[in-house]
């Protein structure tokens, strides 16, 4: 098994001591960060999404695996630069004003990061302005907006068209509890049931260009 294949293994059943070793050894045997985000930590997460898709693993073990992962890129990031760093694009992600849960949120920012993505967490309760200043900032490609109550899905709502009001070039998408794909269809945004179909929806709204 290669360095690259164990790193990935350490990702999947979660061992983040064994993870921040390896990514140093592949960084000794001389190779570039963004290969071993590629072909170790990306690689693993992308079997823990699919193993999480299936029903084989659950929030509680995806969320050990990305801490694993986060050991990894902790580790990495002050050898990226932004020329190099290859992200797939740039995510912003925030649970929406008035809605203070972040367990999901957080996960599907975790997920995001392990795909290859530069990711914007705003935390919670964030009202539409603030999601308009980070997209315009950081060049946002993809806009996540989450809640788990019913009681704020006028703010998502509210959210959404304050962005498109902005005539920013950002797509965007929907989750949580209180999300269905009907309402998501209804204010004009992508939806996602769950961390890994986020993922796959951002990497098809991406491809479209």
């Amino acid at each position: 098994m290669s360095t690259f294949e164990r790193l990935a293994e350490a990702v999947i059943d979660p061992d983040a001591e064994a993870v921040e070793t390896l990514v140093r050894e592949l960084l000794e045997e001389g190779h570039r960060p963004r290969d071993i985000i590629e072909r170790g930590l990306i690689a693993g997460m992308d079997v823990v999404g699919e193993r999480f898709r299936k029903n084989e693993m659950f929030i509680p073990e995806v969320m050990m695996s990305a801490r694993a992962m986060h050991a990894g890129l902790d580790v990495l990031r002050p050898l990226l630069t932004e020329s190099d760093a290859g992200y797939r694009g740039v995510f912003v992600i925030c649970t929406v004003k008035g809605d203070v849960h972040d367990i999901g949120k957080n996960l599907v920012a975790m997920m995001f990061e392990g795909a290859g993505f530069k990711v914007i967490d705003l935390g919670t309760d964030v009202p539409p302005e603030k999601v308009v200043e980070a997209v315009r900032e950081h060049g946002a490609d993809l806009v996540g907006l989450s809640t788990l109550l019913t009681t704020t899905l006028d703010n998502m709502k509210e959210t959404v068209e304050v962005l498109r009001k902005s005539g920013l070039e950002v797509k965007v998408m929907v989750g949580g509890a209180a999300v269905t794909q009907e309402f998501a269809e209804e204010i004009g945004a992508g939806y996602a049931e769950n961390a890994n179909e986020a993922v796959a929806l951002g990497r098809t709204l991406m491809e479209e260009g």
